[in-house]
């Protein structure tokens, strides 16, 4: 028997990443071409996610002058342009993202708990409980049509998530930031429409309802109730309210300002 072996020479392709996707190269390649070496002709998706940048950052590619999806096969000496996804992308007609199911409903790893209750007082459907594992979180993603939000690339490589976000930031103000001006959700915040601790939707009950489940002086002095519908969890309009509420109005001038 004569055995066969099919060898591959080292070909090159030139990539140009911009705007945000220079956020995931080195100080060395920021803002300049990247040399990538390949056999064969591996699909363009994998190449992008070798040099560690998810698809899910991704919004068009050029090939030598024309458009193409994932599945493209590389070929030596080609031209490759990046550009990645953003609110205001200008590249509907050719995006790889898929559209958007509204109202926006996210998933966030274990390491952004703080964000994750921030989204919920802002209004926002966002899953989250502080033993998900990568795979758990990409099957609720697929599953519920959930945004990954996360601070590990790794996760958004998986090939089942299709909308995902990389927080840059370490800083709660600075993620809220990042993903109120990503998805565009300043118009959409809807402060205490969710319970910060599981995520219900959070509706007016009597008084009377919930007398047994709060503090007497509490009972005398709030006639306004609110309970969560999930876990139970009984809300009034006290002085951690007032604080949250002028959190929500401090984030959201500062926001204006900046962007």
């Amino acid at each position: 028997m004569t055995l066969k072996f099919k060898l591959y020479m080292w070909h090159n392709a030139v990539f140009n990443f911009f705007l945000s996707l220079n956020d995931f190269l080195s100080p060395a390649h920021k803002n300049l071409p990247v040399i990538y070496k390949f056999k064969g002709n591996p699909a363009i998706k994998d190449a992008i996610e070798a040099l560690r940048i998810p698809h899910t950052e991704v919004d068009l590619i050029i090939v030598n002058n024309r458009p193409v999806d994932f599945f493209y096969q590389l070929n030596n000496d080609d031209s490759v342009e990046v550009h990645p996804v953003s609110a205001t992308t200008p590249f509907k007609s050719h995006s790889l993202t898929p559209k958007y199911i509204f109202p926006l409903a996210f998933i966030v790893d274990v390491n952004l708990g703080k964000l994750a209750k921030a989204l919920r007082m802002l209004g926002f459907n966002t899953s989250y409980q502080n033993d998900f594992s990568d795979k758990a979180i990409a099957v609720l993603a697929a599953k519920e049509n959930r945004i990954v939000l996360t601070r590990d690339i790794r996760l958004l490589n998986q090939k089942t998530i299709k909308w995902g976000y990389w927080i840059r930031s370490q800083e709660i103000e600075i993620q809220l930031e990042e993903v109120v001006k990503r998805f565009d959700l300043l118009p959409e915040i809807l402060p205490f429409k969710r319970c910060i601790i599981c995520n219900g939707l959070i509706e007016p009950v009597s008084k009377e309802s919930v007398s047994g489940e709060i503090p007497p002086r509490t009972i005398s002095y709030f006639n306004e109730f609110f309970q969560c519908s999930s876990c139970k969890k009984v809300y009034w309009k006290g002085s951690h309210y007032e604080n949250m509420l002028n959190w929500i109005n401090d984030f959201k001038t500062k926001f204006k300002k900046r962007y």
